[in-house]
């Protein structure tokens, strides 16, 4: 059977796992923005250039860039969402982990007072 302290450790551990995937996910969907925007800069820059082929085909760059920003904004969302999640991640780890270290602090002053106790124990046996 394990101990209250056991299971609040094994907590901590996963959901500071959840709170770390959390911020990774976050973090790749703000690098996907980036790479969106990106994109669009060049395509625009593209279509603007005096020697590109974009005169040739305006709709398809227009359509492209459109494309892309919309990428851009729908990965901004996510990872405002993810901003929330995190948050939570945290609260929740945080809570945890003061459990724990509460348990933790709790079981090593039973430890001590049991420990305390046998000595008095044995004291009172060798003075009998």
């Amino acid at each position: 059977m394990t101990t209250r302290k056991e299971r609040l450790k094994k907590l901590a551990s996963v959901q500071a796992q959840v709170k770390a995937l959390h911020e990774m996910r976050r973090a790749t969907l703000l690098a996907d923005a980036a790479a969106a925007d990106e994109e669009a800069r060049a395509l625009a820059d593209r279509l603007n250039a005096a020697d590109s082929l974009a005169a040739l085909f305006p709709d398809i760059y227009h359509n492209r860039i459109a494309a892309a920003l919309a990428r851009r904004d729908a990965k901004l969302a996510e990872a405002r969402h993810e901003t929330g999640l995190v948050a939570t991640a945290t609260v929740r780890t945080n809570m945890v982990e003061r459990a724990y270290r509460a348990a933790r602090h709790e079981d090593e002053r039973q430890r001590g007072d049991r420990e305390r106790l046998e000595i008095i124990e044995q004291a009172r046996s060798r003075a009998k």
